[in-house]
């Protein structure tokens, strides 16, 4: 079974470099494509599903932005299964700020380049190993400044409130993006922060191969 994967907003397959699937579920990765001018996110995940054979079950995973766009994919088309990691399913789980964020439209006051240069030397602090660290930082030097403009747009403006049928939340309790006490994750990642696809790749697939066991 197709099991498609969605990276984070400055982000692409590699960050799921460590991540197993069973035996049976072949992994695809959906890579971002260029948004329309104030394209929105529910717009734009009906362009990025057309990669995906929908006539057959399949299994969404995301993470981050990725996870958002997984939310509005499988709100429309059915998977089998979506899984989200480091994310949110609906803006009830908004921390307080990005409403702030949003009616100070600070997407337009900092450019994408200033979030690409924030998130870099973020990493240069973090404790992923040597390698992981240094494949994060390429991801984000090769991400379109223009793509995290518009990503940090719709994600502001995003009003979803319906949750999908057979969601699967997983979230680390120090997730600086989106802080774990607004969410209600499904698995909790104990001290694990907003990549854990990577720096806590061990928990995440002991999880997945639970969730996925109750698919056979």
């Amino acid at each position: 079974m197709k099991t498609y994967f969605i990276s984070g907003i400055a982000a692409d397959g590699r960050l799921f470099r460590h991540i197993r699937l069973p035996a049976g579920f072949d992994a695809v990765h959906l890579n971002w494509i260029m948004p329309q001018p104030d394209e929105t996110l529910e717009n734009y995940a009906v362009r990025l599903a057309e990669k995906i054979n929908t006539a057959e079950p399949f299994v969404l995973i995301g993470t981050s932005l990725g996870g958002i766009i997984a939310t509005e994919i499988a709100l429309k088309y059915n998977p089998l299964a979506i899984i989200i990691i480091g994310s949110i399913p609906v803006i009830s789980q908004f921390p307080g700020y990005f409403r702030i964020a949003e009616k100070l439209k600070l997407y337009k006051i900092f450019p994408g380049s200033f979030y690409k240069y924030s998130a870099k030397v973020k990493h240069y602090m973090t404790r992923e190993n040597p390698e992981d660290k240094k494949i994060i930082i390429r991801m984000i030097s090769e991400t379109d400044p223009a793509f995290i403009t518009w990503g940090i747009r719709a994600v502001l403006k995003w009003r979803n409130r319906r949750i999908p049928k057979s969601l699967y939340h997983i979230h680390g309790t120090r997730d600086e993006v989106f802080p774990y006490k607004f969410t209600s994750p499904d698995y909790t990642i104990s001290k694990g922060d907003h990549v854990i696809v990577i720096t806590r790749h061990e928990e995440i697939n002991r999880i997945l191969a639970e969730i996925f066991s109750t698919f056979e």
